[in-house]
């Protein structure tokens, strides 16, 4: 087995970091100033601009282990590299900026900077999604293991033992259980590794085993036992976590906090309650509205056009829908129904083959166009491109009471695609399947994830068996 020390891998982390710096900074000087293809005025030499490219590399480097850049990440997703390495190399960008006007370095191209600081991010991106998939390999292989030890071989327990089982690409390996009340598991859950002792054996199985992680798995009554269990851990250098007897009751990821000293569990905490990241999703979401209502306005007044010509009434449909904070707000569409009673289209739901629905307005509804005056939503504040579905108040009435945890999707502003639309949850589908997708979404929440939601959007395409 190839076991690795963590401080030997930072250390070739810092080391291949510093040399990708190098070299990008290498190639984009080549690129402005000897390769011919950019026009250039350059009145410094070279050992000017190393300089300040080995000032960059270095660093970049501090900022990456003041941001943690450099700490373990077995767990995490590539997206949390990317997110780190665009953080880690604006502020050294910003950094280097800075430190050029305090030095009155005028000279220093511009457009230099900008090329290098574009490649080098495309390049640690590449390099390290290239080591991340080679340690999935080796992994997978068996190799670059990390051996558990199970305190609790209850429910929590074999729940986390299955799950770690559909995850081979962590790279972890449970060697047992250990458990007070049973000797060996039930028929039904043969396929657990063995309980290899008690609770009480767990120093000598410390000393006798590999061990790199104890996961504590036990009932609520087993409190007394933790401190002496997280004693042993330590005295054996082993890293100890608690699975929490309550944890079907916690969001996928807890948050910490800190009253008055004491630490506080989060139940739920979402990730765009934090202002950095509500700043960035509204650039966003305006950003974005902006571009798709030039380019969709073509679309547009060719829905608007074909709504007059075919049934009498306004082009425009808006109903009453809740959103962030339960506060309710009228979202536009494009109508696709014969104009009807107001109290009937708030209160009766849309079903396959609807007779209130117009020709073109069926057309509207599968190719998604019905929705594009959503966009005008988004720029007002009402909505945000990617999000859970806003619903009509009567529904969210009925909803509340008859489907757990429905009411937290109103943390965070409603959109118009969402993870539960584009795992084909859309129409009249399962309610219960689209909040278990919502819940996901608001509690896993990152920039990276709203981009793979419309990429993922785009690429199932605009037309929906689902939407009628």
């Amino acid at each position: 087995m190839i076991r690795q020390n963590q401080r030997f891998l930072t250390q070739i982390y810092v080391l291949a970091d510093l040399l990708c710096t190098l070299i990008t900074f290498l190639f984009a000087y080549w690129l402005k100033f000897r390769s011919g293809w950019i026009p250039h005025y350059n009145t410094l030499p070279f050992g000017e601009y190393l300089l300040w490219g080995t000032v960059y590399s270095f660093a970049a480097v501090l900022v990456g282990f003041y941001v943690r850049f450099y700490a373990p990440r077995r767990r995490k997703s590539f997206s949390f590299d990317i997110l780190k390495i665009i953080q880690v190399h604006g502020i050294s960008f910003l950094g280097l900026m800075s430190m050029l006007f305090i030095a009155k370095e005028v000279h220093i191209s511009r457009e230099f900077l900008a090329i290098f600081m574009v490649i080098n991010v495309v390049a640690l991106i590449t390099y390290r999604y290239m080591v991340k998939q080679a340690l999935i390999r080796l992994r997978r292989k068996g190799y670059n293991k990390r051996y558990v030890l199970v305190l609790g071989a209850g429910s929590v327990g074999r729940s986390f033992y299955e799950s770690l089982q559909q995850h081979p690409e962590l790279g972890y390996e449970v060697l047992g259980f250990l458990d007070d009340y049973q000797q060996h598991h039930a028929p039904e859950y043969r396929h657990l590794k063995p309980i290899i002792g008690t609770i009480d054996d767990l120093a000598v199985k410390l000393s006798g085993l590999i061990v790199d992680e104890v996961i504590i798995a036990l009932p609520l009554k087993a409190y007394a036992k933790y401190s002496l269990i997280i004693e042993q851990c330590e005295k054996a250098g082993v890293k100890t976590l608690i699975i929490p007897d309550f944890y079907d009751l916690l969001p996928a990821r807890p948050f910490f906090d800190n009253f008055a000293g004491i630490p506080l569990i989060n139940v739920r905490d979402v990730p765009l309650d934090e202002l950095s990241n509500r700043i960035l999703k509204r650039a966003f979401d305006i950003a974005f509205s902006v571009i798709a209502i030039i380019f969709s306005s073509p679309i547009m007044l060719f829905a608007y056009i074909g709504i007059k010509l075919t049934s009498p009434g306004p082009a425009i449909f808006k109903q009453e829908r809740m959103g962030l904070d339960r506060r309710t707000f009228n979202m536009y569409k494009f109508r696709s129904m014969h104009v009807s009673d107001p109290n009937v289209a708030n209160t009766q739901w849309t079903v396959e083959n609807d007779p209130r629905r117009t020709k073109f307005g069926a057309f509207l509804r599968k190719a998604s166009i019905d929705e594009l005056p959503q966009f005008f939503n988004v720029l007002a504040g009402h909505m945000s491109v990617v999000g859970p579905r806003p619903e009509r108040p009567f529904f969210v009435e009925q909803f509340k009471e008859e489907i757990p945890k429905y009411m937290v999707k109103h943390h965070i502003r409603p959109g118009i695609t969402g993870w539960a639309q584009t795992n084909g949850l859309r129409g009249d589908t399962s309610i219960n399947d689209r909040i278990v997708h919502d819940l996901f979404y608001i509690e896993n929440w990152t920039f990276m994830f709203d981009l793979k939601i419309i990429v993922k959007t785009v690429a199932k395409g605009l037309v929906d068996r689902n939407a009628y």
